[in-house]
């Protein structure tokens, strides 16, 4: 058996937001991801490929702040789909990344029905 390997793995920003899109994304009550800026005052859907851009990660002292721009069902209720996505981006960040997660924002930019 060989020794353990010492020494530390950072994970880019970049990285942390695809992981916690995709957790986002497997919420119930959400039907996408958003761009955090509005266009005619309407929400822009981002396609798979583009999800990163919904969502922003910050350093903040030894963990790291979320925000999420996301687009809600249509029906649901916005406060618990909110705290659901909430924890489960936590916890997805937490388990797998390691990464002490300091605070997630949700932004609800639009409500859709879902198809």
């Amino acid at each position: 058996m060989s020794a353990p390997v010492k020494g530390t793995v950072q994970i880019a920003n970049d990285v942390l937001a695809d992981v916690a899109g995709y957790a986002a994304l497997e919420c119930y009550g959400i039907v996408g991801m958003a761009s955090p800026t509005l266009r005619d005052g309407m929400a822009q859907l981002l396609s798979l490929d583009k999800l990163r851009k919904g969502v922003a990660v910050k350093s903040v002292g030894e963990g790291v702040r979320v925000d999420l721009y996301v687009v809600a069902e249509y029906g649901t209720n916005l406060t618990e789909v909110g705290h659901n996505m909430a924890d489960r981006v936590k916890y997805v960040l937490t388990a797998n990344a390691e990464v002490k997660v300091e605070d997630v924002e949700i932004h609800v930019q639009g409500v859709k029905v879902r198809k």
